[in-house]
């Protein structure tokens, strides 16, 4: 039997699977009605970052499987390159 994770990746190839991940950084910020989550992932230099309606529980130093999809953010008329969480769960 697949896992829900197993069934993203092989209806969408350009998903990718990070499993038990350490947390280095967890930050929550909220713009309107939406909470704006940043994660900085042990031995990875680029953000992944995704939304929720509510503030979540801190995730600092927990392990986390993750699954993901590069992107590219503009700031500032810069290219940043950032990765898109379409789910996250605690290892």
């Amino acid at each position: 039997m697949k896992s829900d994770a197993d069934k993203l990746l092989e209806n969408n190839p350009e998903l990718n699977q990070l499993d038990d991940a350490t947390v280095l950084s967890h930050v929550q910020r909220t713009q309107d009605e939406w909470v704006f989550n940043t994660l900085m992932l042990e031995g990875y230099d680029v953000p992944f970052k995704y939304s929720r309606k509510k503030t979540y529980r801190t995730l600092n130093g927990a392990r986390v499987n993750v699954t993901y999809y590069p992107q590219v953010e503009q700031v500032a008329g810069m290219d940043f390159e950032i990765m898109k969480v379409v789910r996250i769960r605690r290892a």
